[in-house]
């Protein structure tokens, strides 16, 4: 129910009592009102009375029955102490007759077990005496359905046998062995028919029975052999081992009482004779003739024997069936993975050494050796320390000798290698295993080919002073820096987790450290050479080019007058100022054919480098050419004399080499250049305000000694009489 709401309960009153107000259409009565409250307020006052009333009785028989219900409880407590010690006394009474049952039992037993044992050595003497006399009478023996006591009864009979002396007893000592030996191979043809007809019930009464006989072990190895009959019909040996020895497994509980020991036998069997065989066929075979195909044979044979070991693991084959398995796959192949890391790497070597010798000859390039100690030692010094290009250069024909073919395979192989050598190594020998085989790539890969690449490419990295020179090294580097990522990419995915938790992982990490700082020098030598040959060209292009009287035109006045004449053409000029202009144009252009060459050539170099170079190597190289570049046309300038046209036209040279500069993006050499282009304007400012320009922005932090060499190449130095501007 709801619970009561004063004001919801007053408000209904009000609305049911007419002259309440709450309806409408009434006039409001509050007389009639009072009138009702005080009414219905004496109801509810009857009421409550009653209501008391009957809850003071319903107390009053709430207590009295409450009184009669503790009585009735007291009363059973002490019934069921009654009842318990009754229990008591019968539960005392059951154990005094069951100890009494119990001592009658031992004692009835105690003579029923004596009584028994006679009455069945009666038997046995009885069995005894049968073979003493020489005739079997007994339906046990004659009778072929009885063969399962007949099999208790001689087992009994034969242990018994041997505790006799062999002088008195010799005849039917060997009478029994003779029916003990004939019941056993019964019993085995029985297995034998029963396995072949499927009788599981029957195979595991006669497996019982010969369970204590000594041929027992024989019954298990025919059982063995029949049910590998028919089992391997199919190529793969592998997945028919896997599939006879799953049904095995759910035959072998219901027949044998040691299943696990059956199922081990069986699959000691299967590697044994089976895979073993099969083994040592797919690997002699090779062994001698065909190293790569007896590799892959042997990784592929091993990784499926590991297979179906994991395979049979799940089976129920007694405690340590990991060790089992294990022993069973070690004695298949110990022979072969004994000496395996040799094969291993007589095979890399060899087929390593093919891939670069069949590279080669493709080429028609007979390699070169690069010799080791003495007078290469020295040759090697001195190069390194001067840069010179010691002995003759060797035209490549630009051929870099480096090939993504070769190290590609040269990789490939090494993959297998290591992926092999994880298979095969004992966990022991894995990391110097796989530190051989790292080894050999650095000794093929990196030594005898990428390194053998550099050293080529820096013999034929022509001397500076050469003339049209090909410069083929960047492309070395080029390609020699692609390969060293394939390289170390290898390195990181499948050396390291060979070697990653043993002491050879330092090693191998110095030897790669070494052999990339080996590299290095001889990039860095042969780009600096290369450099130095850029340079030489452009100082070729510069002294065939450019003139001694470029800088100082014989007719000056009237260069600045058709100068002045083509600045002010318009569309309205006519065609013989337009001529007049051409011709000036076209004089003024032979003037700068040096410029705009070297400018070609050196957009070309740039353009180069960023193709050769990766990462920040592009910026370190530019930055390098870009310094040796404004050096060469800061010593060029400072060969000539110049007239003010001369410097006008040497301005316009720089303000070229300036937006070539632009093409490096380095800083560094934009600002040279801007200052440099900042020093020419010296050759052509007016003498009065030489010393205004020399103060400015670009030039005040120069030595004074630098604009002041500038200006002694004005033709006007002396005439003029700069010198006391720096003096």
């Amino acid at each position: 129910t709801e619970p009561f709401v004063a004001d919801e309960y007053i408000e209904r009153l009000a609305w049911r009592t007419p002259g309440g107000g709450s309806r409408g259409g009434e006039a409001f009565d509050p007389k009639r009102l009072l009138e009702e409250f005080v009414n219905h307020i004496q109801e509810l006052q009857v009421m409550d009375e009653r209501i008391q009333r009957k809850v003071e009785k319903l107390e009053q028989q709430c207590q009295k029955e409450a009184k009669e219900f503790a009585k009735k409880v007291q009363e059973l407590q002490k019934s069921n102490q009654v009842a318990f010690q009754h229990f008591q006394e019968l539960d005392e009474h059951i154990s005094y007759v069951a100890t009494k049952v119990c001592h009658l039992g031992d004692q009835l037993e105690g003579v029923n077990t004596p009584r028994q044992r006679a009455v069945e050595a009666q038997k046995l003497m009885k069995y005894f005496n049968e073979f003493l006399d020489g005739e079997l009478k007994s339906d046990v023996f004659t009778n072929s359905e009885k063969i399962k006591e007949a099999a208790d009864i001689i087992q009994k009979l034969h242990l018994i046998a041997q505790e006799l002396p062999f002088d008195r007893f010799s005849e039917v000592k060997s009478k029994i062995a003779s029916k003990y030996h004939d019941l056993e191979c019964q019993l085995i043809q029985e297995f034998t028919s029963a396995q072949r007809r499927g009788e599981i019930s029957r195979m595991r009464e006669v497996a019982a029975v010969l369970l204590h006989f000594k041929g027992y072990s024989h019954c298990v190895d025919v059982y063995i052999k029949q049910c590998q009959e028919g089992a391997f019909l199919r190529n793969d040996v592998f997945e028919d081992a896997a599939i006879l020895c799953q049904r095995v497994n759910k035959q072998v509980g219901e027949v044998f009482s040691n299943p696990e020991t059956v199922l081990a036998k069986l699959i000691q069997n299967i590697f044994e004779v089976k895979l073993q065989s099969y083994v040592k066929d797919q690997l002699e075979e090779h062994r001698k003739s065909d190293a790569e195909q007896y590799l892959k044979n042997l990784y592929d044979l091993y990784t499926r024997t590991t297979n179906l070991s994991s395979k049979l693991m799940e089976f129920n084959l007694g405690t340590d069936k990991q060790t089992f398995l294990s022993k069973l796959i070690k004695s298949i192949f110990i022979s072969y993975l004994e000496n395996y890391i040799e094969v291993e790497i007589g095979y890399l070597k060899s087929r390593s050494a093919m891939i670069l010798q069949r590279y080669y000859d493709s080429k028609n390039h007979q390699k070169r050796s690069i010799g080791t100690g003495g007078i290469q030692d020295l040759k090697e010094r001195i190069r390194q320390r001067t840069n010179l290009p010691l002995g003759p250069s060797i035209d490549t024909h630009g051929e870099t000798f480096l090939s993504q073919e070769v190290v590609v395979n040269l990789l490939q192989e090494t993959k297998q290698a290591f992926e092999r050598c994880h298979r095969l190594s004992d966990p022991s020998d894995l990391p110097k295993n796989a530190f051989r085989i790292f080894s050999m790539l650095v000794d093929f890969l990196c030594t005898e080919h990428i390194d053998y690449a550099l050293e080529t490419g820096l013999a034929g990295i022509p001397s500076s002073d050469s003339k049209n020179a090909n410069l083929y090294f960047l492309d070395v580097v080029h390609q020699a820096n692609t390969i060293f990522h394939l390289f170390d990419k290898q390195f990181n995915d499948h050396l390291m987790p060979l070697i990653s938790s043993s002491p050879k992982l330092s090693e191998c990490l110095q030897k790669k450290k070494d052999i990339i700082e080996q590299m290095e020098v001889k990039m860095d030598m042969g780009i600096d050479r290369t450099l130095n040959c850029m340079i030489g060209q452009m100082k070729h292009i510069l002294a065939a080019e450019q003139k001694k009287t470029d800088f100082k035109p014989e007719d000056e006045n009237n260069v600045l007058i058709q100068y002045t004449n083509v600045s002010k053409l318009s569309p309205s000029s006519s065609v013989y100022e337009y001529c007049l202009a051409s011709v000036f144009v076209l004089e003024y252009l032979s003037l700068r054919v040096a410029c705009v060459k070297v400018c070609g050539y050196v957009r070309k170099q740039v353009e180069k480098i960023r193709n050769s170079m990766d990462g920040k190597n592009v910026d370190t190289v530019l930055m390098e050419l870009g310094v040796r570049f404004h050096r060469l046309i800061y010593e060029h300038l400072q060969q000539y004399s110049y007239s003010c046209m001369g410097g006008m036209l040497a301005i316009c040279d720089v303000a070229e080499y300036r937006k070539c500069a632009k093409d490096f993006k380095i800083a560094l050499v934009l600002q040279l250049f801007d200052t440099l282009h900042a020093l020419c304007n010296l050759l052509v400012v007016a003498p009065d305000n030489l010393k205004q320009v020399c103060s400015g922005e670009q030039l005040a932090n120069l030595d004074k000694n630098i604009l002041h060499s500038f200006v002694q190449l004005r033709v006007d130095y002396r005439s003029a009489r700069l010198a006391r501007h720096f003096s």
